[in-house]
């Protein structure tokens, strides 16, 4: 037998075809049946045209002592899938056909709709929007209590299912996944299953209950200064939850002035917008002794006007970065008179003042241009020690047999948190993974500070004297290390390039107290008072590092 091409072996098919239908000559055979050759061409040329081919090769297959005189037979895997190309034709014709039978009813049933029929859904959004917009009332934290108590049962439901589906199959070797997607069919399951769906049809009836009474008494008390920090502490646990699930104790972003109300009259000049950290509100830059950042610096800075944001911390910092970004595009051009917009922002408040930066300069807001300042106290520009440590924890934790059903109570963390685990402030950082998690530290996107904005960083430890000690400067302020809240990591991709007279390291000084120690409001007044003139001075490269100690000595524990 003749040594065969590779590919002729995928033509046996048709190759036996043609030996059935056109045999050779031999003895058992007549003239009269045998394929000549020019029938062998034109049998090719019309499979040719019919499928495409590209290559021919003269071919001669043996076969004992009948021969099979194949002169043109065309070398191409695509003759076994030509039925297929078929089918796929007809599937693409019929689709086609589908789709412009949709396209023609749409249209159609777009040109019946009335604008009358329109209105009330745009009725419904605007009413909505405003709502968001408008302080938190009494009524909007009983509503929200409502649907919390029941997404908090159907979530108990859930975890206890959890464990009694471990109880009962780990110790039988049936933990898989087959068992465990047959689960909801058995007896116990349906039992579950019901409980959750009584649970959530009850609750929801409770909360539209609730939310069409508030809206026969549109005149809502509005809720205290004690009720709007817990509020905020809520947001910043599970915020994005919140926003999930629609629930009116989200809080939507708003700049207040000094009164705690929304500003109203023109502004003008120069606007410092102060932003707070996790689990905080704008009210929490003044302490019950009467300490404000912002009072000091409105005395200290004439014709200054300073705005403090509110907004909810347990959203992704890059969706508030985005959203604060919007806020101020809306401020200067409610306002065009501003000339100048300054941000200090605490702890994960720098954070998502860094990403409105990033944003509106990948944009290209106006307001952006108008930046003068930045200012971070004890932010964690790579990340927070403590979220690293829960999330390790958490981990861990759900590897262990009988206890990983208890791993789901983690997951309630708000993803604000999750991004403080590495300092993340770009949307790309988490948009390609799945779930709530975020890249690695040596995957992350780099966010280089704007050149032509002065950039100041504050960081706070718990000691009260200058340790060159690697414990110390990993102690920190107790949540942020020296080196993340200074901008300083181990490759230079990631390095925040600030001069190093542009850092301040403030002894005896927690995290939280970063917001009203005397020397912290001293030294930003300085720097916002300077408003980048030192860089003139011609001993300003040789300038280094702040360091600040407390006049009196504490023992902290």
């Amino acid at each position: 037998m003749s040594h065969l091409p590779p590919n002729a072996a995928a033509l046996g098919g048709f190759c036996g075809y043609l030996y059935r239908r056109y045999p050779t000559k031999s003895a058992h055979h007549t003239s009269s049946d045998i394929l000549t050759r020019s029938a062998q061409q034109r049998l090719y040329t019309r499979y040719k045209s019919a499928l495409g081919f590209r290559g021919v090769k003269p071919l001669v297959l043996a076969s004992n002592e009948h021969v099979i005189p194949l002169y043109w037979v065309f070398m191409n895997d695509n003759l076994l899938n030509f039925k297929r190309r078929q089918r796929a034709r007809r599937i693409a014709k019929a689709k086609r056909a589908r789709d412009a039978a949709f396209d023609a009813e749409l249209y159609a049933q777009l040109e019946s709709i009335d604008m009358a029929d329109i209105e009330p859904l745009l009725s419904e959004r605007r009413a909505d929007d405003a709502r968001k917009s408008a302080p938190q009332s009494i009524a909007d934290v009983i509503e929200g209590l409502t649907q919390l108590a029941t997404v908090g049962v159907v979530g108990a439901t859930d975890i206890t299912e959890a464990l009694h589906r471990e109880i009962i199959l780990r110790p039988l070797g049936r933990l898989n996944e087959k068992n465990i997607n047959k689960w909801p069919t058995g007896c116990i399951g349906r039992v579950y299953g019901g409980v959750r769906s009584l649970t959530t049809f009850v609750g929801d009836n409770m909360t539209s209950g609730m939310r069409w009474y508030n809206q026969l008494r549109p005149a809502n008390k509005p809720v205290s200064t004690r009720l709007k920090r817990l509020i905020n502490v809520l947001n910043g646990v599970m915020g994005d939850h919140l926003v999930r699930l629609k629930n009116p104790l989200a809080i939507s972003m708003s700049l207040y002035d000094y009164t705690g109300q929304r500003p109203k009259a023109p502004l003008s000049g120069r606007v410092i917008i102060l932003c707070h950290g996790l689990c905080m509100s704008y009210l929490s830059w003044e302490n019950s002794y009467g300490d404000s950042l912002g009072r000091y610096l409105h005395d200290g800075l004439e014709g200054t006007t300073v705005l403090y944001l509110d907004y909810n911390t347990g959203r992704r910092i890059s969706d508030n970065g985005l959203s604060l970004a919007a806020e101020l595009q809306t401020l200067v051009t409610k306002h065009p008179d501003i000339t100048q917009i300054d941000l200090v922002g605490h702890s994960m408040g720098g954070l998502v003042a860094r990403s409105a930066l990033f944003y509106a300069r990948l944009q290209g807001d106006s307001w952006a241009q108008r930046v003068g300042n930045l200012i971070t106290l004890g932010s964690p520009h790579h990340g927070a020690s403590l979220e690293r440590i829960g999330y390790y924890i958490h981990d861990l934790w759900a590897r262990i047999p009988f206890a990983s059903s208890f791993a789901k109570l983690g997951d309630l963390r708000s993803a604000g948190i999750i991004d403080l685990r590495y300092g993340s402030i770009r949307e790309a950082d988490w948009q390609s993974l799945e779930g709530r998690g975020i890249l690695p530290p040596e995957f992350l996107h780099p966010a280089q500070l704007p050149l032509d904005i002065y950039s100041y960083f504050v960081a706070g430890t718990l000691m009260e004297e200058h340790y060159d000690a690697r414990a110390s400067s990993f102690l920190g302020d107790g949540l942020v290390t020296v080196a993340s809240a200074l901008g300083e990591a181990e490759d230079d991709e990631h390095v925040l390039f600030v001069p190093e007279s542009h850092k301040a390291v403030f002894y005896g000084v927690s995290h939280y107290n970063l917001l009203y120690n005397e020397r912290i409001h001293q030294q930003v007044l300085l720097w916002l008072k300077d408003n980048g003139r030192q860089v003139l001075d011609d001993d300003y490269a040789l300038r280094g590092r702040i360091h600040s100690y407390p006049e009196h000595f504490e023992l902290l524990w």
